[in-house]
Order: structure tokens, then C-alpha cells, then sequence
């Protein structure tokens, strides 16, 4: 597939940036729209002089604006939302407005505008209060933040209008994604850019709890590749499906804190003596979290090419090289 017109909804966020950046490398043209409440203008600012990049600065929760965004394109990759279950417990409305009616408009401009495939960034936190590991697509608990129910509220939309308006939609339920551009700074930071932060600061990071929670950290590249092959794939067994988009494997967050301290270490030296601190456990987390990706692999021929391991060590790299880029003090509470 080349040569397509595809919108990128949030596509000045983490992974909608990097989506962007991809598809035009691919030779694609790309249509961003974001309203910059979590995306960065320096995300994509590199993007500005190739012609076939298109900025629309507007919001999912506008319907015109959505309107504006799908028109003439091909293809839809929805990763516009308002992430985070701290931030949907403290503000559950917004959360409901950015991530279902947001969705539902951009669902509804999609089928007006006669799009080929609406691929959306579906999440891990459907699985709720399910024990069962690996998680499976077909089965899924009770979810226990209000985002995790609007991210459920997400796949059933996008059922109902597969079946009532013969549309193609692919869900990908992302997996605690992590890599360049994940943003440390805020109140509702991911993990992994937040310790890395604090770490190269010579400051002490805080594991919620015990520290033997554990994820399915997943790079970022794996997590393009996937989307890439969900736009792409002719197979139509493989439409209308939810997909788990990981690696596959699990790492708790005390490992997840030697890793950081081991490759940060190659260096500053000095990151290696940090202490670790341990606070509450958060509300609304689930203890442990890992994918079986077996159904990506057989029907999408997904295959991770970045282990966790692999991927945060080059993460860290980017991390550590942007936070120095300008000759601060990687110390300096002004470099964010």
C-alpha cells in the first residue's frame, strides 16, 4: 500500500507523532489533527516542510472538525484521547467527552467521508478485573476507571457501526506503551519517561506499592508496525477485530527500575546509588498485565521486533540525549 491519504487523529501526541512519521516515510500523504491539550508542536515541527503533511488544529469533540479532517482521505488512524486512569478518576467527564463523543464523531465523519478502514487505539485497561493471564481478546472483566470504560465504550461503538454500516474497523489494544517523545513531564505521566526523569536527576523515584505489580511494557516501533499492518492487510478475517498490541512478555515495576538504572548508568555513573522509594498502591490499577499476541501474529502476521529490554534501552538513549541537547545541567529543574 503506498501513495494513500491517511488522517491522524492526536497526531501531534507520542504515538500519533510517530504514526505521522512513518506513514510518510512510507509515502503516504497525512493529515494531523490535534488540539494540543497533551500533543507538543515539537512532536511534529520536522514534518512541517514535507508536502504532503497537513496540520489541522481542531477538536474530536467538534464534529465539523472531524468533518474537515476525513475529507477526501483514505484511511483513519483515531489515536486522539485523553489517556491516564489518575486523570479520568479526578475528571471522569472530560474523559467521557474527549474519549467517547470524540470517538463517536470520528466514527460518524468516517462513514459520511466513505473511509476504506477506521484503525483505533483501543487499550489494555478493557481487560479490568479479569485475573485470567495472558489476556485474551474474548475475554475481558469489569473495568475499574472511568477511562477504562470509555475505551470499552470505543470497541463497542465500533462494532455497532461495522455491522450497521458495513464499516471496516481494527482495535488495538495497546499495552503500556513506552519510547521517544513520551512526554516525563505532568501530573499524569507515564511510568517509564517519569522515572527516567527523576533518575537522572539523582532523585528517588516512587513505585506504587510493592513494586511486584507487573506489566507488558510495549516499544513504541512494535506498536507503528502494528498499526501499519492493520491498515494494510487484505485478509477479511483479520477486519473488524480487536488485537492486542504488545510484546508479550512481563517485567515488574522493580525490574523495570534496575533496568532504568542500569542503562542510564552507562551514562552518569552516579544514577546507579539512587534509592528507590514505595508509596500506596493507585486506585483503579490492576495488579498484573500480559498479552497473548497470538492472534495479531496469525491474522495480522504481526511480529515485535523490539523485546522490552531492547526497546527501553533505546528509549533511554533518547531520553538521556534530549535532555542534554541543549548543555543544561541534566539536574536542572528548568530543562522541561
Amino acid at each position: 500500500m503506498s501513495n494513500k491519504k491517511i488522517v491522524v487523529t492526536g497526531g501531534a501526541g507520542f504515538i500519533g507523532s510517530n504514526l505521522c512519521e512513518a506513514l510518510l516515510d512510507l509515502n503516504h500523504s497525512v493529515v494531523c489533527l490535534d488540539n494540543f491539550s497533551t500533543g507538543k508542536v515539537d512532536n511534529i515541527r520536522r514534518l512541517f516542510d514535507n508536502k504532503h503533511f497537513k496540520l489541522i488544529v481542531g477538536d474530536i469533540r467538534n464534529l465539523n472538525d472531524c468533518r474537515k479532517a476525513v475529507d477526501g482521505v483514505d484511511y483513519v488512524l483515531h489515536e486522539a484521547a485523553l489517556g491516564s486512569v489518575p486523570r479520568s478518576i479526578n475528571d471522569p467527564v472530560t474523559s467521557n467527552e474527549v474519549n467517547i463523543s470524540g470517538f463517536l464523531n470520528m466514527l460518524v465523519a468516517a462513514r459520511d467521508a466513505k473511509v476504506k478502514r477506521f484503525v483505533y487505539a483501543a487499550s489494555s485497561s478493557t481487560y479490568g478485573d479479569s485475573a485470567a493471564l495472558p489476556k485474551i481478546e474474548d475475554n475481558i472483566g469489569k473495568p475499574l476507571s472511568p477511562y477504562a470504560v470509555t475505551k470499552y465504550v470505543n470497541e463497542l461503538y465500533a462494532d455497532v457501526f461495522a455491522k450497521t454500516y458495513n464499516m471496516e474497523c481494527i482495535g488495538l489494544r495497546y499495552f503500556n506503551v513506552f519510547g521517544q517523545r513520551q512526554d516525563p513531564d505532568g501530573a499524569y505521566a507515564a511510568v517509564i519517561p517519569l522515572f527516567v526523569k527523576k533518575l537522572i536527576r539523582h532523585e528517588s523515584p516512587v513505585i506504587n506499592g510493592d513494586g511486584e505489580y507487573s506489566r507488558d511494557f510495549t516499544y513504541i516501533k512494535n506498536v507503528v508496525q502494528l498499526n501499519l499492518l492493520a491498515l494494510e492487510t487484505q485478509n477479511p478475517e483479520a477486519v473488524n477485530q480487536v488485537y492486542n498490541t504488545a510484546f508479550g512478555e512481563r517485567t515488574t515495576l522493580n525490574q523495570l527500575v534496575e533496568y532504568l538504572k542500569e542503562y542510564l548508568s552507562e551514562y552518569d555513573p552516579k544514577i546507579s546509588e539512587v534509592d528507590i522509594l514505595h508509596g500506596p498502591n493507585r486506585i483503579g490499577d490492576i495488579p498484573h498485565s500480559l498479552a497473548s499476541i497470538e492472534k495479531a501474529q496469525k491474522l495480522l502476521h504481526y511480529c515485535p521486533q523490539y523485546s522490552m529490554k531492547q526497546g527501553l534501552k533505546e528509549a533511554v538513549g533518547w531520553y538521556y540525549e534530549t535532555l542534554c541537547h541543549c548543555g543544561l545541567d541534566p539536574q536542572s529543574p528548568n530543562r522541561y
